[in-house]
């Protein structure tokens, strides 16, 4: 797979292909010398005909129950080795971070983690599991499809990484060739096949219609362990801060010249691109907050007495007459609730008078905003 996902990468995929039909022929149809040969890989490469003409090709996949221990450690396997090294007390640390791929019916371990995992535990006993996987190269393209990705498919995502299953058509016979973002259809059913087929999700069970039919190519899929979720999360924070990195400007400018209308649209985008990981409690709005207003040029202070309570946010500039920011946020418990949640977060500031409490600091222009959330939606009052 190496050589041609590089050759997809950098365009020069049609010379690769050449090149590795050229070898194969060579080395599995005109080799006197070779009795059989086994080639493994994520991706089925038979459709860009590298191997045309060879004759007693059999293919064996995930979804066989022929041969499917072969693909990596068992747990009968991996209790062996714990046992050798006398480390049977890693068992459950060690499924839960490199197990969880089905072949066929069979469990199977990720058996490059497993072998690092035993490694360094036998220099160092208190060792923590931690994704040996993180820096693969087909990393990449993932990074690339969840950059490229539908909102509908960022909510699947999100799915997944809290714990959940997604149904979808499974392309079989997938190539590199058809990895591309042209037909958002295509890609849809590409994407979570090449994810299938590169170990980043497992299937959990066939589906069936409503005769009990089984779909074809159609199954329930999963993030198979924590260390694949820990890349699927590393991926999208990477990506996440950056996209933050792009609006954050945008949205304080627009605070500070009054536009809370056109900032409430810029901080909407940003909430539906998130990824949420927790429930949806005030302070994690806050929180989210505080990391996304933490700009170039400005200081931000939370949970700050001033005028007579504690402000939730403020963002101060760097000179005493630019303009500083008061943000109060709330909760809203429905989607009903967000302008009156709001409206009270705004009357909050006047009524303590957090503006009141800056200016006695010495900061003479200061506007007030209060923020409710409900999901991944806000709705911004200015104050006053």
């Amino acid at each position: 797979d190496v050589p041609l996902q590089s050759a997809y990468n950098n365009g020069y995929y049609d010379e690769m292909v050449d090149f590795l039909r050229s070898m194969f022929s060579s080395a599995l149809k005109t080799n006197d010398a070779l009795e059989r040969g086994i080639l493994t890989g994520c991706l089925r490469i038979s459709k860009e005909s590298i191997f045309t003409g060879l004759n007693n090709f059999t293919v064996r996949n995930i979804t066989d129950k022929e041969a499917s221990d072969c693909f990596g450690f068992t747990q009968k396997e991996i209790d062996d080795l714990l046992k050798y090294y006398d480390l049977i007390e890693k068992r459950p640390e060690i499924k839960d971070w490199y197990d969880g791929y089905l072949f066929g019916k069979t469990e199977i371990y990720n058996p490059w983690s497993a072998l690092n995992y035993i490694k360094k535990l036998l220099s160092d006993d208190q060792f923590l599991a931690i994704s040996f996987w993180a820096n693969t190269s087909s990393n990449e393209l993932v990074r690339l499809y969840i950059e490229n990705a539908t909102l509908k498919m960022k909510e699947e995502f999100e799915q997944l990484i809290n714990g959940k299953s997604i149904i979808k058509k499974i392309v079989p016979e997938l190539t590199y060739r058809e990895m591309n973002f042209k037909n958002v259809k295509d890609m849809n059913y590409n994407v979570y096949s090449f994810l299938l087929f590169t170990g980043y999700l497992k299937i959990k069970g066939k589906v069936y219609d409503q005769e009990g039919q089984e779909i074809r190519n159609t199954y329930e899929l999963v993030i198979p362990n924590k260390e694949v979720k820990y890349i699927y999360e590393d991926i999208f924070m990477n990506w996440f801060e950056s996209y933050q990195k792009e609006r954050r400007d945008d949205f304080i400018d627009l605070l500070l010249v009054k536009k809370e209308k056109e900032a409430q649209k810029v901080l909407n985008q940003v909430l539906k691109n998130s990824i949420s990981y927790f429930d949806n409690y005030e302070n994690f709005y806050h929180g989210f907050l505080v990391g996304f207003l933490n700009a170039d040029g400005y200081t931000v202070k939370s949970n700050r007495e001033s005028g007579e309570g504690r402000f939730d946010i403020a963002v101060l500039p760097m000179y005493i007459d630019d303009q500083a920011i008061i943000i109060e946020c709330k909760h809203s418990k429905n989607i009903k609730e967000l302008r009156k949640d709001s409206d009270e977060a705004s009357k909050q500031i006047i009524d303590q008078k957090y503006i009141e409490g800056l200016q006695e600091e010495g900061y003479e222009n200061v506007i007030g905003y209060g923020i409710s959330f409900y999901k991944k939606q806000c709705i911004i009052t200015k104050a006053g």
